[in-house]
């Protein structure tokens, strides 16, 4: 009897989805076993090598690192995951009385792509909530061997923000929002892109929308001529934040947290690709999940007695591997400028998505 329905009974679709997840998290717990040992031989050296370390800053790299862990290979757990749900499945003939009930090969994928939704919901909102702060924290942590963390009060050096036309430069600026104070501060005056003036100013704070500087004095390029101003204001609209982020590391930021970065770093005439494509990525990455039950769907046709089932599941892991494959690259080309933002973080996903269709029709075929 032919199901009209999209989702096999509710029985085989929880059988199925049951079977995918204790697979795929079993999966991802051996790696993250396995990779968080090997991480351990190499820093567990480094961390005791500090003076004070002991067990315990031994215990707080675990936690560090494994949320990155998990973060980067929960994809392939979920890859892996279908690919021996499905092969387990075929080897049992289940696959065939399935459609031999009148399933289509969508209908027998079900399942699978509910429950990789669920998967990569889970995902998105461990990297946001988890993962970017324990990057964050460990790459500080590395950044200076695994010594005791430095208080951020905010100090920057050497930093430029643009200003509509006009550059300023900054030697140091101290604190944050209202409470910032500049020293060493450079304002280029440009006009239609050519230098016509140049104020400096010892030190400036907050006033209003704008930046208090003084005693400054101006060299005007035309004349030759430098004219003390004494205090002047100069930056209206131009915001502390727009002076305090020099750096920004995408992994280390929530999604929400790293749009209002991109925000920032534009209004203050940085350049933002890179981080747009890594902004984008934070969504296409764990909805990667859901392509896998169709890269990995070949391993659920073709009869097991043709003896080509394990080759079926090793195409199978290809396809799911080129793909991560692709998207390292896309993210690569993206950050030097070679791709849109977009295009960077989409593309690997459009293109296996049609593959996986593809191979999927041929499959069923």
């Amino acid at each position: 009897m032919t199901s009209f329905g999209f989702f096999p009974s509710r029985t085989v679709a929880v059988y199925m989805g049951r079977l995918f997840l204790t697979r795929t998290f079993g999966i991802l717990a051996g790696l993250v076993l396995v990779l968080l040992a090997l991480a351990l031989l190499g820093e567990s050296g480094k961390i005791l090598a500090m003076h004070g370390n002991g067990q315990g800053e031994v215990w707080r790299y675990v936690t560090l690192r494994a949320p990155q862990i998990i973060s980067t290979f929960l994809p392939y757990s979920v890859l892996l995951g279908t690919i021996l749900t499905l092969f387990t499945m075929n080897q049992n003939s289940e696959i065939v009385a399935l459609k031999a009930s009148g399933l289509s090969a969508h209908q027998l994928l079900a399942p699978l792509f509910v429950a990789s939704l669920g998967v990569a919901i889970f995902s998105f909102s461990f990297n946001d909530r988890i993962a970017t702060r324990a990057t964050a924290t460990l790459s500080a942590w590395q950044n200076v061997d695994y010594g005791p963390l430095p208080v951020d009060r905010g100090d920057r050096s050497n930093v430029w923000v643009r200003d509509g036309d006009d550059l300023i430069e900054v030697d140091q600026i101290r604190g944050r929002g209202d409470n910032a104070t500049l020293t060493g501060v450079t304002l280029y005056d440009r006009t239609g892109g050519n230098m016509v003036g140049i104020v400096r100013a010892p030190e400036g704070r907050r006033q209003g929308d704008g930046w208090l500087i003084g005693p400054a004095a101006r060299f005007d390029v035309a004349k030759g001529t430098l004219t003390k101003l004494g205090a002047t204001v100069i930056g209206r609209g131009v915001r502390p934040d727009q002076f305090t982020l020099v750096s920004v590391d995408a992994d280390g930021l929530s999604f929400g947290a790293l749009g209002n970065a991109i925000s920032d770093l534009s209004g203050a005439g940085r350049p933002t690709k890179s981080l747009e494509g890594a902004l984008w990525h934070k969504l296409s990455g764990p909805l990667s999940s859901v392509l896998m039950p169709l890269l990995g769907a070949i391993a659920a046709f073709g009869t097991a007695r043709s003896g080509k089932l394990f080759v079926r599941a090793v195409i199978g892991m290809m396809l799911g591997f080129a793909y991560f494959v692709a998207d390292n690259f896309a993210l690569a080309m993206g950050a030097l400028g070679a791709y849109p933002p977009f295009l960077a973080a989409w593309a690997p996903f459009l293109l296996f998505l049609m593959i996986g269709e593809v191979v999927l029709i041929r499959s069923e075929e």
